[in-house]
């Protein structure tokens, strides 16, 4: 047990020689972790050593973390000069993050390896996918620099994003198409979908093995970062960071990262103050102003959050992201300016008319105003059909039955919100003004009663007045 929490301690603060004297250990008791393969093959391949490479994915392959050992075993065939088992990585198996994971790759190791018009074609289909991974780009641009296909690689890095802006500057002689190059941007891309929640560790020795393999990649520093971020480990993220140097493409992001970090850590005027900054910096992108925003919302600053979100769509440009305008509407709403939010709603739910969270705010809002009822309730029909498991849906749609009459309707509805975990006073409330309407009135007492524990000062004065009097008591306070 102090093995196995020594070797977590020392890849989370980059004290690798603990880590490794650890794994030590635990590899004697026959108790090490499956990501240790991972990090053994790292240090093999950064040693020069592709037999001890090729031993630990196979042990890599005979363990719960078998789906990266297909793409690493094609990288390390790379090194090795066997193009044909390289290359033989594409297939269908595995499921629709697999296939997206060995045709990346695929794409990469086909300019790697000198099949460039091949490499370029495969480039091109996995960026005519939706959302497409800046990183990816970047990747394929620097084999192509690295073959001499400057003008290529530049062409693959056009556009406005600023990171790749930077990259396309800096692009130099480009990046020799070896297994340390594809195995690390291979382990910063799974590391990155795995950046949080439980998966956070893992992300966490992924990053790790990536810098033993490249210690010049800051992107892996970043991922590195948001993963200690996940495990609340704010002081190891700033260390992280710490090692992006200003001048890289990547900086601005460590930035946004940073930011993050002091938001965690309770600073929240510092963060915003740095995201004020990094904002109306040049070159600032509407992922900038999107973090800004996200932070003023949060302190309820809400008029700022929604200047902030209108910035970051027009930076944007067209067509506007459906979320940005949610959040700019949500914001809207809060701050008191409901005539511009439902302007600002009704384009995001025209952009995305077929995502439940769009239909879902706007319908709510517009129910709890009484206005527009008949259409409101059409869009959380929709909304609830899209995603019929939501609980917040569920008591959207239920709370515009009882507004318009039909509180046996509305019932079903709100006890299927009510018994979703961590559910909101709002809902409880919800359930017992129905329980009261349909003369269950014992229930609704105890409903409301749930309520209060989940209560802000203004609703914990209407559920005393509910429960005093009945509901008739606030009917024409908002109830």
């Amino acid at each position: 047990m102090v093995a196995i929490r020594a070797y977590r301690e020392g890849l989370a603060s980059g004290d690798m020689a603990l880590a490794r004297r650890s794994l030590a250990v635990l590899e004697q008791a026959g108790v090490a972790p499956p990501d240790a393969a991972v990090l053994a093959f790292a240090d093999a391949l950064a040693a020069g050593d592709r037999d001890r490479a090729g031993r630990a994915l196979e042990s890599l392959g005979e363990g719960p973390l078998d789906f990266l050992q297909p793409v690493l075993a094609a990288w390390l065939a790379v090194d090795a000069g066997d193009a044909a088992t390289a290359l033989g990585l594409q297939d269908e198996e595995g499921d629709a993050l697999d296939r997206r994971y060995a045709s990346e790759n695929h794409a990469l190791i086909l300019l790697a390896t000198g099949r460039t018009a091949e490499g370029l074609a495969a480039v091109r289909a996995q960026l005519g996918a939706l959302d497409p991974d800046p990183q990816f780009r970047m990747a394929a641009a620097s084999l192509l620099a690295g073959r001499g296909k400057r003008d290529a690689a530049q062409t693959l890095l056009a556009g406005e994003d600023p990171v790749v802006s930077l990259y396309r500057a800096r692009l130099g002689r480009g990046a020799k198409g070896n297994a340390r190059f594809g195995a690390s941007r291979f382990l910063v891309r799974v590391a990155r979908d795995l950046a949080s929640g439980e998966t956070a560790p893992l992300a966490i020795t992924l990053a790790r093995s990536a810098l033993i393999l490249d210690r010049g990649y800051d992107r892996a520093r970043i991922e590195l970062a948001d993963a200690l971020l996940s495990e609340g480990a704010g002081p190891k993220a700033r260390m992280a960071l710490a090692g992006v140097s200003p001048d890289s493409p990547f900086a601005r992001e460590a930035r946004g990262a940073e930011i993050a970090v002091l938001a965690q850590d309770g600073q929240e005027d510092a963060a915003i103050q740095a995201a004020t900054a990094l904002s109306a910096s040049k070159g600032a992108s509407g992922e900038d102003a999107r973090l800004l925003g996200d932070l003023l919302a949060e302190q309820a600053r809400f008029a700022e959050a929604a200047t902030a979100y209108h910035t970051a769509i027009e930076r944007e440009g067209e067509p506007a992201d459906w979320t940005l305008l949610l959040k700019q509407g949500a914001a809207l709403e809060q701050a008191g300016r409901w005539s511009d939010a439902v302007a600002v709603l009704q384009q995001a739910v025209q952009i995305a008319p077929a995502e439940p969270l769009a239909l879902n705010y706007l319908g709510y809002a517009q129910v709890e105003r009484g206005e527009n009822l008949p259409a409101a309730t059409a869009m959380l029909e929709q909304a609830h059909r899209l995603a019929p498991e939501d609980p917040n849906i569920a008591d959207s749609l239920g709370w515009a039955y009882y507004r318009q009459g039909s509180p046996a309707r509305a019932l079903p509805l709100l006890e299927q919100a009510a018994r979703a975990e961590n559910v909101s006073g709002t809902v409880q409330e919800h359930v017992g003004d129905v329980l009261w309407r349909l003369g269950r009135r014992y229930e609704a007492r105890y409903a409301w009663s749930a309520a209060q524990l989940d209560a802000d000062e203004a609703m914990a004065v209407r559920l005393t007045d509910k429960l005093a009097r009945g509901l008739s008591a606030v009917e024409g306070r908002g109830a």
